[in-house]
């Protein structure tokens, strides 16, 4: 079974920063999209940020300018600079990535288990 393998989480004091990362075993063909979600209540997932191949990136209105998202594609990941954590930035953050295998076409939509992140005031 496909999972992706998240790091990065853990608690800071506000102000601070952490890097978030998430990867795909590259055995799988390279995601088209990656993008990282917070878990909200009744576990609905909220976007945070997320980038597509050859796209601009898009943020949540919460964390622009304070937030950034990368991706290598080599290595099948994506990361999330957090900076200037607030508490209400407190969250589980969950990866996610999607494309299509090249050799039969079929898509995949993959979502990792999550990793928190606890900011204190």
């Amino acid at each position: 079974q496909v999972q992706l393998v998240e790091s990065g989480g853990g608690l800071v004091q506000a102000g601070g920063s952490l890097r978030l990362s998430c990867t795909l075993p590259t055995t799988i063909d390279t995601p088209n999209y990656m993008g990282w979600y917070r878990q909200g209540p009744g576990d609905q997932h909220v976007l945070v940020a997320e980038t597509t191949s050859g796209g601009n990136p898009n943020y949540a209105d919460s964390v622009k300018g304070r937030f950034i998202v990368s991706r290598d594609n080599t290595k099948n990941a994506v990361y999330l600079d957090m900076n200037n954590l607030q508490p209400e930035d407190t969250a589980r953050y969950i990866c996610r990535m999607n494309g299509h295998h090249r050799s039969s076409l079929r898509t995949y939509d993959y979502w990792g288990q999550g990793t928190q992140v606890t900011v204190s005031s």
